[in-house]
């Protein structure tokens, strides 16, 4: 299996240069020009393109069982959809109901993501605690590649991370090596502020945001901060969408603590006026946890990815369609929390982000792709074009336009939270294991060619940009 990508420029997080990649058996064989090449190479030609790591999208949950139903992209149609937007890995998570086995929820997770097209991982989430939950995050991180555990600080009466397990498990995360990662709002006043509304007849999607204020999400991520920091942990924030988280990981950074944020494309570019739709369907279909916000913390979000005080984008992608958000209908709280963004996210960034003057294409690609393998302790194996590396490379080409649209998304959502917006940059070919997995509008890879990815314990690139 041998592969030529020919006279592109090639650009990672550190610098950009000019030179061809030959790829062999799903790896990075060598880097330069006049290559000496097998004759029976495939050669894609890159003239005029760029030449980048595939993005890894840190935030994902595909075929989630959620509120009463289950996500409308399984792994194979998400995974698909990622492909034909530049990413090659997607890091999903576990999410065990209360009182069951991790082991358990892991190998279904597990047999969910064999359908995977791109390459997958798992973070692990911590909804419940006992002696049985210590052990089982020793034997994830030593058997099965998990170096990552997620804790809601929200969903009260659900999977709830109360803050004695939050010690728990952040002082066995220190313990074992693992990252702890956190969903960070005030679980206790958002179910205080929903029911508030609800007594009050305000019942409809407009009431979502109203439940879950920007200091919902500032007092959690501070409370999170704080523990991690009292033991000595390394902490990693989730969909960080707001003004008060950002000034919380910079204070913190600031005084030495490892911190690290990650915000979403969606909530980088959509703003709360969204739940005011008249259409009760539109504004629905924007009820995700945390909510859009309003602009000035989106100005926020952009200084703070500009300033290294958010590391990572991602989408949380999470495909509710119409039928499955009118089960809320006459009560906001019980419309299930999600949007897409796996395919979108790259061409937003680029468009919203380099085309703006706001990121460099090296930075571009640190937000997209290289800080998310460094923290989860995949570089160079991934985020990286370099020999040795794995060659999940994306071919993009900063000239092409398109307008992004439920029409022509490959997620099975039936609505998109980026309707109607032209972007200029857009990836034309993604290759995936050394294989081209999509290419100018073609998915060409089955469910089940991506590869399930184990991540090694705390990494000694972890303070690393």
């Amino acid at each position: 299996m041998k592969l030529l990508i020919k006279g592109g420029d090639i650009v990672t997080h550190e610098k950009t240069t000019t030179a061809d990649v030959y790829c062999i058996d799903g790896k990075i064989e060598a880097i330069g020009l006049n290559l000496d090449v097998a004759k029976d190479t495939e050669i894609v030609d890159a003239t005029g393109k760029l030449v980048m790591p595939g993005g890894i999208d840190p935030h994902t949950h595909m075929q989630l069982p959620f509120m009463g139903t289950v996500a409308s992209d399984d792994f194979a149609s998400g995974t698909a959809a990622a492909l034909a937007g530049g990413t090659t890995t997607i890091i999903d998570f576990v999410i065990p109901s209360p009182q069951q086995p991790l082991i358990e929820a892991y190998h279904q997770w597990k047999d969910w993501g064999s359908q995977s097209q791109c390459n997958y991982s798992f973070h692990v989430a911590i909804t419940w605690w006992d002696e049985t939950v210590h052990q089982d995050m020793k034997t994830l991180v030593d058997e099965h590649g998990v170096n990552s555990f997620k804790h809601f600080m929200a969903y009260k009466n659900a999977i709830m991370a109360t803050d004695d397990i939050l010690v728990s498990s952040f002082s066995r995360c220190l313990e074992l090596g693992a990252v702890p990662t956190v969903h960070a709002e005030n679980g206790e006043l958002v179910y205080h502020l929903q029911q508030k509304l609800l007594e009050k007849g305000i019942t409809g999607p407009e009431a979502h945001p109203l439940s879950r204020p920007p200091i919902v999400e500032g007092e959690a991520a501070n409370r999170a901060i704080n523990i991690a920091g009292t033991l000595g942990a390394p902490i990693y924030l989730v969909h960080v969408s707001t003004e008060e988280a950002v000034d919380a990981i910079q204070y913190a950074k600031q005084n030495g603590q490892i911190v690290f944020g990650e915000c979403l494309a969606g909530h980088l570019v959509v703003d709360d006026s969204v739940y005011q739709d008249s259409d009760w369907g539109k504004a629905a279909a924007h009820v995700m946890s945390p909510p859009f916000r309003p602009k000035k913390h989106q100005d926020a979000l952009w200084k703070g990815l500009q300033s290294n005080a958010i590391q990572t984008t991602a989408t949380d992608h999470c495909a509710f369609c119409a039928e499955q958000k009118a089960m809320g209908k006459d009560n906001f709280t019980m419309i299930p929390n999600g949007t897409a963004g796996v395919e979108e996210r790259m061409m937003v960034l680029w468009d919203k982000g380099v085309n703006q003057g706001r990121l460099t294409p090296n930075e571009f690609v640190s937000v997209t792709s290289t800080n998310a393998a460094k923290i989860f302790n995949l570089y160079p194996q991934k985020g990286a074009i370099a020999v040795g590396s794995d060659a999940d490379i994306v071919i993009w080409d900063p000239k092409a336009e398109k307008t992004l649209s439920v029409d022509t998304q490959y997620s099975k959502i039936d609505f998109s939270i980026f309707e109607g917006m032209n972007i200029v940059g857009i990836p034309v070919t993604t290759i995936c294991n050394g294989k081209v997995a999509w290419d100018n509008g073609e998915i060409k890879t089955q469910p089940g060619d991506g590869k399930y990815i184990t991540r090694p314990l705390m990494q000694p690139t972890i303070r690393a940009n």
